[in-house]
């Protein structure tokens, strides 16, 4: 795996919304000659030769967009690594609601849960019965 499925779909994202709003560019990110797995391999390959750890989004963006936007470029092999994205994730309104409700809904199957398993009658269970049934050695000391 070139990178982790989260950074490519984190760079994918960028890059079509850049394209949605800059006609420019999305004629370069339109390219059938240029794909998101090799744009990847190249920012991963920049990242290695710089000899640095940590980058911020717009130097990694910048990367991704300079790879589209050059139309002959060195993409480099193929590197196995882990990439950590640190972004937060921001949830639309529906979304919110929505996981709430779920949260609501799941808290209150585990209230009546509750509710039923404290109202059952509890039974013994045969091993049980059967040792309190027969005496143990220590009983006839």
């Amino acid at each position: 795996m070139k990178g982790t499925d989260h950074f490519k779909r984190t760079i994918q994202m960028y890059l079509e919304q850049r394209a949605e709003e800059d006609a420019l560019f999305a004629k370069n990110y339109r390219n059938p000659a240029k794909n998101i797995d090799d744009c990847v391999t190249y920012i991963l390959n920049y990242v290695q030769k710089s000899g640095c750890n940590g980058f911020t989004d717009g130097e990694i963006f910048g990367q991704a967009v300079h790879y589209y936007d050059e139309n002959e470029i060195e993409v480099g092999k193929p590197i196995q690594c882990q990439v950590a994205v640190n972004h937060i994730v921001e949830l639309t309104a529906e979304e919110k609601a929505e996981a709430r409700q779920r949260a609501i809904r799941q808290y209150q199957d585990e209230e009546v849960r509750k509710l039923q398993n404290r109202n059952k009658p509890r039974t013994a269970t045969k091993a049980t019965a059967q040792a309190i049934q027969e005496p143990s050695l220590f009983d006839m000391l």
